[in-house]
């Protein structure tokens, strides 16, 4: 049974989130004037760049005071460290761990900011999942959080209309600030007691599943409509990628044309000054890539360095 804030409250909270898209709701909710931001919790620090040193969250770096770095959130310590901070609300915004009972169970409950209309994309890629099937309508979904992924009862939703041009960084970016800005406006409402959560429906529920590495080895069997939301769906995670002469080629930028005639899958060729990949169905063609070990530049440019020609 979710409580109900008395007029003049302000209700302690802890936030849980951890990647960029979190950031703008963690800076809203320590603003807002119907709750006390009495915590944040975060991922430990990762190894990150060419020398593997340890790297705060983006959370961490926005918080304005100390955070607590759990490895597991599930951990009793973790727990405990937790409820010593007497919340009795919870909200997260791409944290990655699963929210144990006794948060859930939390006097105003625990609130979810998910990247997707659910019961669309549920899971842990919606922003990706949205490029890779070509949705053309997508928005954030507010939800109080049960015991499923991404399964519990829906308390506001902001949809946002896309043109099909999107890459997963920008199109994150404005969800974040869509994010922030539905909290904003429903946390009143839902801690009075005003706002219901609506239980999910069956139809049209679709689950997303981690990212790896050798998802963006670009496939030419597939058609090249296909790659180039590929190559927008996957930045920077785990980005896109092709054999070049037994070098892997990162593909940051790409366009499509039809096939010539003649073409068979998986072939690089010359389109105008640029590199193409031959797809089952058109060319993918190359606008931007990353050699190994240099910086990222206009294809034509590395095609003209290249020593070998193509045909």
């Amino acid at each position: 049974m979710i409580g109900r804030r008395a007029r003049g409250e302000r209700v302690r909270t802890v936030f849980l989130g951890t990647g960029a898209f979190a950031v703008p709701t963690l800076l809203r909710l320590a603003s807002h004037p119907a709750v006390s931001l009495v915590g944040v919790v975060t991922a430990p620090a990762r190894p990150a760049g060419r020398r593997q040193r340890p790297q705060p969250s983006p959370v961490q770096r926005a918080a304005a005071g100390s955070v607590l770095t759990p490895d597991r959130l599930r951990d009793p310590a973790a727990i405990a460290a937790i409820l010593e901070l007497e919340p009795a609300l919870v909200v997260l915004a791409d944290y990655g761990q699963i929210v144990p009972a006794a948060l859930l169970a939390l006097r105003h409950g625990a609130l979810n900011l998910h990247p997707s209309l659910l019961p669309r994309h549920r899971g842990a890629s919606p922003i990706p999942a949205t490029i890779l099937a070509g949705d053309r309508v997508t928005g954030v979904t507010l939800m109080r959080m049960d015991r499923g992924l991404d399964t519990g009862p829906i308390v506001a939703v902001e949809r946002l209309t896309l043109d099909g041009t999107e890459a997963a960084p920008a199109l994150e970016a404005r969800l974040a600030d869509l994010a922030a800005g539905l909290l904003d406006r429903s946390l009143g409402p839902w801690l009075g007691g005003e706002l219901p959560a609506i239980p999910q429906p069956d139809a049209g529920a679709t689950l997303t599943r981690p990212l790896r590495r050798e998802d963006g080895r670009l496939d030419p069997s597939r058609p090249a409509a296909e790659l180039e939301r590929w190559v927008r769906a996957y930045a920077p995670w785990p980005g896109t990628f092709l054999d070049a002469g037994g070098e892997r080629l990162v593909v940051t930028d790409a366009s499509i044309v039809p096939s010539a005639p003649g073409d068979e899958p998986g072939h690089l060729v010359r389109h105008d000054a640029r590199p193409a990949l031959t797809t089952s169905a058109g060319r993918l063609v190359l606008e931007t890539v990353t050699p190994p070990g240099r910086r990222s530049m206009p294809a034509a440019d590395w095609l003209r360095g290249r020593r070998a020609p193509l045909p």
